[in-house]
């Protein structure tokens, strides 16, 4: 899947509009992606991720890049093999259009802050 298109608050994927973060899988994508805490991406955010078993795991921080993303985070992804790559939302866009045919990446996007 390919992101045509990335401004504060608004994806666009596919022809389609989003308004709230979104997960892009390489074959679908979940919209309404709320973390545990908003800014701060938790272990217990990662269960539909690490059950696709992504190779890569791009994450967009936000726009100014607001979410943190704890040691605990980082070491779980680790465990199960998953390159993290964490950018500000516009770059982590780019890098993911690099990769949007692989299977095996996922993106995560924080779409505001």
């Amino acid at each position: 899947m390919k992101i045509e298109s990335y401004s504060f608050g608004r994806i666009v994927i596919e022809d389609r509009e989003y308004r709230s973060d979104v997960i892009v899988f390489h074959n679908r994508v979940k919209s309404g992606w709320w973390r545990l805490e908003g800014h701060s991406l938790h272990e217990k955010d990662l269960d539909e991720i690490l059950a696709d078993r992504p190779s890569v795991l791009i994450v967009g921080k936000g726009a100014v890049g607001m979410m943190r993303i704890p040691r605990e985070t980082e070491s779980l992804l680790e465990k199960h093999g998953i390159v993290l790559i964490a950018l500000r939302t516009g770059a982590a866009v780019e890098e993911y259009n690099k990769h949007s045919g692989d299977p095996k990446v996922i993106g995560a996007f924080h779409l505001t802050c």
